[in-house]
């Protein structure tokens, strides 16, 4: 498209005008290539004229020759003539509807392949990550309510031309002084009708802007819940959302008020004519109008001409502005999507993991997260009946209160859980049974256990974004559950297995948790990670970065390199290196590992488990915790798992 694209304010306020002139090139064009199908149309529509014309004059005729000079048999004549006009009219419709196929259908065939072009065209040609949230607004909905609004404006628009041509020609047959009674109040009311469009298109626009905003707001959030939990912006997105709902609701205020001014005018160009006509009656008896053409007269405005100015002004107000703004989205220029502002504030690896929270979060302007939400019910996994605890010992009652600094870190666990139990459901059995950890300072644990068995529950519950059932979880020292999202970031990175890159420079990317890294820093980690081959082939680490061009390996080396930015001194990996070959695995993990700080990963090869300083097994029944060699002595389930991850049975050493 070669114009410039307005603002998406300037078309959200537009008055229809602006819309008027990008639409009528296309319209012109469309109607131009159906011509046949406009005469063919035209011709039945010319019997409508008839009909309309016999009807009143039929009347008029049978009670002034027939009924009132004493002939009924030409009064009844006269009646036979208006039924036969009223019965021709089946015939006609019939004709119009069989023509309209041939103008609504290629207008939707059409607006389908525009929509799908429209949507599919920028993402091949800047890879898959682009993609159109409306699109799917545009191809259904829209494009349904674009044919059905066209085909009624072409229906009524018709029907009033060629009614209104008739049943005016008729009143004029009967007597010019009856156009002058019914005339001025139709045009009073068609005036008023007139002068709502422009305001009721803009309010239309403003409507479908809410709801498209509203929808895509619905999918970024439904896309990005994990995401949302662990930066604690789920409150923030949910004001945003019930904003979004009453700027819908506003919409629809200022568009029923439209409707309501709409209505005033449908009702004096609906009942004013009528109103005129009964008191004219003096006036024009004195002017030589009979009784058959009064009679007449009121049978034009009752059965042709207000029905089809009602039908009219029904259609213009609620189809025609619909219609306008809608193809104005599908085929007018595109908005620019606006680009979110890059929050300062530390968040959870996840906030820097997923473009969508990113847009999401970026709104955000205080911690919203009051409380980790609870395990829903119903939610499955395995039971774990363990009290566990490390070698070291645990702090006593005298550690430092909530908030405070402790004051011997040598004696403060980085990580400690006491007697936490954590059940999906009031009746469910526990995942986690009162279990007792402890996690030196510096210390590399591994989590194995089989698949459901609650080692992302674990992590969850360390991250603070899981609140325990019962028992007490700190980190550092720290009560994690109820603590702000800004504090926990400062205590802890959780980076998961779906390890989401943000649209952003690869710097941005790589900063988001710690914003004021110095390049040097920077440099060490992806020297650290070995992430230099894709910092390379990127163009460095100020080029642009299209998530949906990097392979899952490569998002999860970003996600590392993030963590190991981070201040943080506890990280948690919850199978980040699920993707990551067996080498860069051991490099990741062995640079992580010399990173100051705590490292807790779950553990998905043997390898990961070997090179911790200690396993923590969960099998369901009971929870062993112990350096490799005494767990695969202790634990019936490490060493079947341990032959799994060697291809055979494994043996005590």
């Amino acid at each position: 498209m070669t114009c410039r694209a307005p603002s998406a304010d300037t078309r959200e306020t537009d008055d229809g005008s602006g819309a008027v002139r990008r639409l009528a090139p296309h319209a012109r064009r469309f109607l131009a290539r159906r011509s046949g199908v406009l005469v063919r149309l035209a011709l039945w529509s010319l019997a409508e004229t008839g009909q309309a014309f016999l009807v009143g004059h039929g009347v008029a005729r049978a009670v002034d020759q027939g009924f009132l000079a004493g002939d009924t048999r030409r009064g009844l004549l006269w009646l036979t003539v208006a039924l036969v006009a009223v019965l021709l009219g089946a015939p006609v419709i019939r004709g119009v509807f069989a023509e309209l196929a041939g103008l609504t259908e290629p207008l939707r065939d059409g607006l389908v392949r525009h929509a799908v072009d429209r949507s599919l065209g920028p993402a091949a040609a800047g890879g898959p990550g682009g993609t159109d949230r409306a699109a799917v607004s545009r191809l259904t909905n829209q494009v349904e309510i674009a044919r059905d609004s066209f085909a009624g404006l072409v229906l009524t628009l018709r029907s009033f031309v060629f009614t209104a041509a008739g049943a005016l020609l008729g009143l004029l047959s009967l007597h010019p002084s009856l156009l002058v009674v019914v005339l001025p109040p139709l045009s009073l009311g068609l005036g008023l009708f007139l002068v709502t469009l422009r305001p009721m298109a803009a309010a239309q626009r403003r409507a479908l802007a809410a709801d498209e905003a509203l929808g895509d707001h619905a999918a970024r959030s439904r896309a990005a819940l994990r995401d949302l939990t662990a930066c604690g912006t789920g409150p923030a997105v949910a004001r945003r959302g019930a904003q979004l709902i009453e700027d819908a609701a506003a919409a629809a205020r200022v568009l029923a008020g439209w409707a309501a001014v709409r209505t005033a005018a449908l009702g004096v160009a609906g009942h004013l004519p009528v109103l005129a006509l009964l008191l004219a009656v003096p006036w024009l008896r004195g002017r030589g109008v009979t009784a058959g053409a009064l009679l007449g007269a009121f049978t034009y405005l009752v059965q042709s001409l207000l029905p089809a100015l009602h039908t009219l002004m029904t259609a213009l107000g609620a189809a025609g502005s619909r219609l306008l703004v809608v193809l104005d989205r599908i085929i007018g220029p595109e908005r620019p999507e606006p680009r979110p502002e890059r929050t300062r504030a530390a968040e959870p690896e996840r906030a820097g993991g997923l473009g969508s929270v990113r847009a999401l979060a970026a709104t955000r302007t205080e911690p919203a997260l009051a409380a980790a939400p609870r395990p829903a019910p119903g939610a499955g996994g395995g039971a774990v009946t363990a009290r566990t605890t490390a070698a070291i010992p645990r702090p006593g009652d005298d550690a430092p209160h909530l908030g405070g600094r402790p004051a011997d870190r040598a004696r403060t666990a980085a990580v400690e859980l006491r007697s936490v139990t954590l059940s999906y459901g009031v009746r469910a059995e526990p995942v986690l049974d009162s279990l007792d950890l402890c996690v030196a300072p510096g210390e590399r644990l591994a989590v194995v256990g089989p698949s459901g068995i609650g080692k992302s529950t674990l992590t969850r519950l360390v991250a603070g974004t899981l609140v325990p059932s019962g028992g007490e979880v700190r980190v550092d020292g720290r009560e994690v559950t109820g603590r702000p999202p800004a504090e926990l970031s400062a205590l802890r990175v959780l980076v998961p297995q779906e390890a989401y890159v943000f649209s952003g420079t690869l710097s941005d990317n790589l900063t988001y948790l710690r914003p004021g890294a110095s390049r040097a820093d920077l440099d060490a980690a992806v020297d650290a990670l070995g992430l230099w081959p894709l910092v390379e082939r990127l163009g460095g680490l100020d080029a642009p970065v299209r998530p949906a061009e990097l392979s899952h390996g490569e998002r999860q080396l970003v996600a590392l390199t993030r963590a190991w930015v981070s201040p943080a001194p506890l990280l948690l990996l919850d199978e980040a290196t699920c993707h990551l070959d067996p080498a860069a695995e051991a490099r990741a993990e062995e640079a992580l590992a010399r990173r100051p700080g705590t490292l807790l990963v779950v553990a998905h090869r043997l390898s990961s488990a070997v090179r911790a300083d200690r396993v923590l097994v969960l099998d369901g029944t009971d929870a062993v915790c112990g350096t490799h060699d005494e767990v695969l002595d202790r634990s019936p389930l490490y060493r079947d798992l341990t032959g799994h991850w060697q291809g055979g049975p494994a043996r005590r050493r």
